[in-house]
């Protein structure tokens, strides 16, 4: 098979005469530009599609794919609804909750959490927050005793000075009304396990009992606040909670993880395609470059192209030397930017190379995920700038009349 001439020539275009060094380095500096480019698009997207896998991941590592609560607070007759759930074959596991706020002191430091009830042994099938626990073991929770057991986080722990084993009081100020007004309720809990997330807002706002202690702790007898529900396609959330709240009726209310951080998943999505808009500004300048560089070249081989005329070619066969020749340095440059990219992300993802303050973003380090939709909306955005680009230099050789430059030959 011959291969068609524009190719030839084009490739050719892309080295200079060893007398004039200029057009190869322009060259060089075009592909640069668009291997940069696409290498910062595919490091921040990567980052930001990190952040948001990260932070899914650790929220819904603490919290239940979707939940069922009373609409007063209170959920009552739970064991007829768990009976109905069983019967929704999305559903792969569920364990009842009671959820308060309290206050949690320790000697003069005070500090104000959420206390949840749970079943050790439904709450380690529905949730993943038992498996991050580094100190201690869930077997002292269910434990019967004047001194209930209670799991806090790392952070907590710390800023209330408590170690394994320490008893601490817990406070709510819903009590019980006496002769003085309201009572706050007030019980000695001991510290039996500690884990850690990742996220400080889980890792100092939250801890963990039994459920039976709980119950007695909040007054609720035998009602609870709701039910957990563990999925298996967690992308199935919505419409499990809309067919959940249609079958269970309007006395509770069904929520599902994406309605209950839609803020926090909404802003990263803005921000990831504000970024990409931003960065593709970088792609673009490098299209200057390609611009320039096509136009020095048109200029330097007038006389070539007004030979090629001369012997029959078209204006569009002129074209298409100089728009190949373009289209070829942003394949070359994206294909840099995308080794590059690939490579930096692997990197920082493996060794952990950027460090961030855990209070601040939630996360201890810079996560990185390179998704495949990622790389081939960037690839394809730097070759299509790329070859925009070369429409103007190539329309202008092909208008280029081949008598002046041959007129003194």
């Amino acid at each position: 098979m011959t291969t068609p001439y524009q190719v030839l020539i084009a490739v050719r275009y892309l080295r200079s005469k060893k007398k004039n060094r200029g057009v190869s380095v322009t060259t060089a500096i075009s592909i640069g530009g668009v291997a940069v480019g696409v290498m910062a698009l595919l490091v921040v997207l990567s980052v930001m599609s990190g952040f948001q896998q990260d932070l899914q991941k650790k929220i819904l590592g603490a919290n239940a794919h979707v939940v069922v609560i009373g609409n007063k607070g209170l959920l009552s007759g739970h064991e007829a609804i768990a009976q109905k759930l069983k019967d929704d074959g999305e559903i792969a596991s569920f364990s009842p909750f009671v959820l308060g706020q309290v206050m949690v002191s320790s000697g003069s430091r005070v500090h104000g959490v959420f206390i949840r009830g749970i079943e050790p042994v439904s709450e380690s099938k529905t949730t993943e927050i038992l498996a991050y626990i580094k100190e201690g073991s869930i077997e002292k929770l269910s434990e019967d005793g004047e001194v209930p057991g209670l799991i806090m986080g790392r952070e907590l722990a710390r800023n209330l000075g408590l170690v394994m084993g320490d008893e601490v009081n817990v406070v709510s100020p819903l009590g019980e009304i006496g002769p003085m007004g309201m009572l706050p309720r007030v019980k000695k809990f001991r510290v039996v396990a500690i884990f850690e997330i990742g996220m400080y807002e889980y890792d100092s706002n939250l801890v963990l009992t039994d459920i039976k202690a709980a119950r007695d702790f909040f007054g609720m007898k035998d009602d609870i606040t709701g039910i957990e529900l563990r999925l298996h396609d967690i992308y199935k959330a919505e419409p499990v909670r809309k067919r959940l709240q249609e079958k269970l009726g309007f006395q509770v209310y069904v929520k599902d993880w994406m309605q209950m951080n839609r803020n926090l998943f909404s802003a990263l999505k803005l921000e990831k395609f504000a970024m990409f808009i931003i960065l593709v500004l970088i792609v673009l300048v490098a299209s200057f470059n390609i611009i320039s560089n096509l136009i020095m070249n048109v200029l330097e081989k007038s006389r070539e192209i007004a030979i090629l005329k001369a012997i029959g070619a078209k204006n569009s066969g002129i074209m298409a030397v100089f728009m190949l020749q373009g289209l070829f340095i942003g394949l070359i440059g994206t294909v840099i930017g995308l080794i590059g990219g690939y490579g930096l992300g692997y990197l920082i993802n493996k060794y952990q190379i950027i460090k961030l303050p855990a209070d601040v973003y939630y996360l201890s380090h810079l996560p990185v995920k390179m998704e495949l939709f990622d790389f081939a909306v960037v690839c394809a955005s730097a070759i299509i700038i790329s070859f925009l680009a070369t429409v103007y230099p190539a329309w202008q050789a092909s208008r280029m009349d081949p008598v002046e430059p041959l007129r003194y030959e």
